[in-house]
This record gives structure tokens, C-alpha cells and sequence, in this order.
């Protein structure tokens, strides 16, 4: 099962309207995504606690081995 790079981002940005978000298909096949989310919601928060915030987002698409995304190489930031 895959995942288009646009329901990813529609979904990151379902969480954080402001965000800037990328997504980069890293092999072609749907289910290997690179994604830099910058959102102001990340300030004051560790790395660890802004990619959770991310994965939440997604709504369980990464969950288990039945879930859509199957990778996802996540970069986080804030605004500067």
C-alpha cells in the first residue's frame, strides 16, 4: 500500500496550518518520503518531542507493517 507525498503534506498541514512543509519521494515507490516540516509550533521543543508531533499528524499511516507510509526521514525546524 502507498501514500502520495501530497497526502502526506495535506496531513502535516492539517496539524500545523503555518508550516512550511517539503516531501521527497526517495525511491519512487510511494513509500519511502523525505519531509523538512518548519512550523513556529516546534520552538522551545526537543527533536525527539517535535517529530512525534509529526508522526501524530499522520494519523496512524505509519503505523505497523500494514500502515501506508513505510519510511519516513524526518527533519524538523523552526522559523527563523
Amino acid at each position: 500500500m502507498a501514500i502520495e507525498a501530497q497526502q502526506i503534506e495535506a496531513l502535516i498541514k492539517e496539524a500545523f496550518p503555518d508550516a512550511e512543509v517539503h516531501i521527497d519521494d526517495l525511491a519512487g515507490d510511494g513509500n519511502h518520503y523525505a519531509a523538512t516540516v518548519v512550523a513556529e509550533a516546534f520552538r522551545g521543543l526537543n527533536r525527539v518531542k517535535q517529530h512525534q508531533l509529526v508522526y501524530g499528524a499522520l494519523k496512524g499511516k505509519m503505523d505497523g507493517a500494514h500502515g501506508e507510509l513505510h519510511a519516513l526521514a524526518l527533519t524538523t525546524k523552526v522559523p527563523e
